[in-house]
């Protein structure tokens, strides 16, 4: 009976703390200014033009709407903010922009929801960047759900902050999965709830991940379907090998794939999934349920790619125009240096359209402790051959984006297309190996203690410290869009309420929602912490006991 009690409050504690992170990511959809998050403008234009029938022109051929360009420029893109990392002294400044009153703001409808067409085959190589939508180089999937999101809330024809803001609240809906997928995968891998419950937190420790998915943009839809087969991989190398679970994790790789080509980077995983799987089984058990999945993915999505092989003759078009006159070659130490650099700071702190960077020691030491983690995990942990498949798709992910970024600086000069939000759809791997490592440690630190559950308190521990760091990148993200120097706080909320499509009432309400719902998770975390310890040491062993067999979850 007690550990049913200890089971229950887990599940609530899992419920309250994906509640938290999706709540957290409904304050950066609200804290962001408008079109301040990479291409944003982009990602509404296409899901408008899908919206009021403009279809999927090809790579380069898309251009932005009237009403878009007027969204645009009613909201200041073109000025800096002010926690910029580099003062611009000839570009006009956003706190000095006046906000357009909420009433003449343009609406974008069937009437300037459209571009011009571009004849089939122009060459768009030399436009002005700002008049191309580059997004038609990528699968229309995510456009069409954003396009029929519009349609169901009655914002296709609105005002255009209000059709930001429904989009932003769409990819929240998106990525509330993630936190439970994490739970899950590493309740698979490790058998512990302990160490579910940090992976279902570990979200809030990267302010980056809820800035962007609280923003309009594919990778909503990218991290979803990657953290749904980490999740799904977790269940086949744990001994899932069942032909429905290949069919389910082929589709939900297909999906991925019909969105973005950085879900391609998860298909070696899932080999990898089957051939390491455990118990042992025959060959043809691991190859065919495998060659169900890939199937299955290419049916649905990787088509795409091979079409674009077949029509454009590469499998990632380019839809932008260059924007970077070539320069001197500046060496291999350069390149590789700078990418580092760049994804580690853009993965863990770099707000708005990539300007308000949080400091170097902040990126350095997240990027240091997360690989210490997954490394001790990988060298202590029992269940390494598992956690070898999960951590294969962030290690992937990292590499393809180096490597990608290797023939654009070889033929320019310029590091361009490095951006840490690229491997956010390997969030599950990271926060399964982060979570498998802190539950190596408190078991090393409490061995010599006679009640091996002792380090259920790091569930509460790990859920404040990761509340603090949300928290911490809201006010630094805050201050950086609308607080000049030297500026009181209230002039920067009256300047944020200006902006925003909602009230200040309604902001406020906003994020005290937030810190109700963060109040209730550490509470129920502490709860079931108190239930776990007052259970006899067999009940978290049992807990810690892997869920091997094809019938769970993982998420018990």
């Amino acid at each position: 009976m007690r550990d049913d009690i200890a089971l229950a409050r887990y599940r609530v504690a899992l419920a309250l703390i994906t509640a938290l992170v999706a709540a957290s990511t409904a304050c950066w959809a609200a804290l962001t200014p408008a079109f301040r998050a990479p291409d944003e403008v982009q990602h509404l234009n296409s899901a408008l033009r899908l919206a009021h029938g403009g279809g999927w022109p090809a790579p380069g051929e898309a251009l932005v709407s009237p009403g878009v360009d007027a969204a645009r420029d009613e909201a200041a893109v073109d000025t800096d903010v002010p926690g910029r990392y580099l003062d611009r002294v000839e570009k006009d400044q956003y706190a000095e922009a006046v906000p357009m009153p909420d009433g003449d703001r343009t609406v974008v409808g069937p009437g300037n929801a459209l571009a011009d067409d571009v004849p089939p085959g122009t060459d768009t190589s030399t436009w002005d960047v700002e008049e191309i939508d580059q997004m038609t180089q990528h699968p229309p999937l995510y456009y069409a759900v954003a396009a029929g999101w519009l349609h169901l809330t009655g914002a296709a024809e609105a005002r255009w902050d209000h059709q930001v803001l429904v989009l932003r609240l769409l990819d929240v809906l998106l990525f509330l999965p993630v936190p439970l997928l994490a739970a899950g995968a590493t309740r698979l891998v490790t058998g512990s709830r302990t160490a579910a419950l940090v992976a279902a937190s570990v979200p809030l420790f990267l302010p980056q991940l809820g800035h962007i998915m609280g923003s309009v943009t594919n990778d909503a839809l990218v991290v979803l379907t990657g953290a749904g087969a980490a999740y799904l991989c977790a269940r086949v190398v744990t001994g899932d090998l069942r032909r429905t679970t290949a069919a389910v994790l082929g589709g939900v790789l297909g999906i991925g794939l019909l969105t973005k080509v950085m879900a391609a980077f998860t298909v070696p995983v899932v080999l990898a999934a089957y051939l390491l799987a455990v118990p042992a089984a025959p060959r043809s058990r691991r190859l065919a349920p495998a060659g169900i999945a890939l199937a299955v993915a290419f049916a649905l999505g990787g088509w795409w790619w091979l079409r674009n092989l077949m029509e454009f003759g590469t499998v990632q078009p380019v839809g932008i125009p260059e924007r970077f006159e070539p320069v001197e070659d500046r060496g291999l130490w350069y390149f590789v240096s700078t990418t580092v650099r760049h994804l580690t700071w853009s993965f863990f702190g770099s707000f708005g359209l990539l300007d308000v960077r949080v400091p170097e020691t902040v990126y350095w030491t997240g990027a240091i402790l997360t690989a210490v983690l997954c490394l001790v995990a990988l060298a202590r942990s029992p269940q390494r051959r598992a956690l070898v498949v999960l951590l294969l798709q962030p290690a992937l992910l990292w590499c393809a984006v180096i490597v990608n970024a290797w023939p654009r600086f070889a033929e320019t000069g310029w590091v361009v297309a490095v951006q840490g939000r690229y491997m956010f759809g390997a969030v599950v791997g990271l926060a399964a190996g982060a979570a498998a490592g802190v539950l190596v440690l408190v078991m090393l630190r409490s061995s010599s203690r006679s009640r091996p559950e002792a380090g259920v308190w790091v569930v509460p521990a790990s859920l404040v410290g990761a509340t603090a760091v949300a928290a911490s990148g809201m006010a630094f993200a805050f201050r950086g869009f609308y607080r000049a120097p030297g500026e009181d706080l209230g002039t920067a909320l009256e300047r944020w309420s200006g902006w925003s499509p909602l009230t200040g009432i309604q902001l406020a309400g906003w994020f005290a929602v937030a810190v109700l719902v963060a109040v209730a998770a550490v509470v129920a975390t502490v709860r079931y912490a108190r239930s776990v310890s007052a259970v006899a040491p067999t009940a978290e062993e049992t807990a810690r006991t892997p869920a091997t067999t094809a019938g769970t979850t993982g998420s018990e």
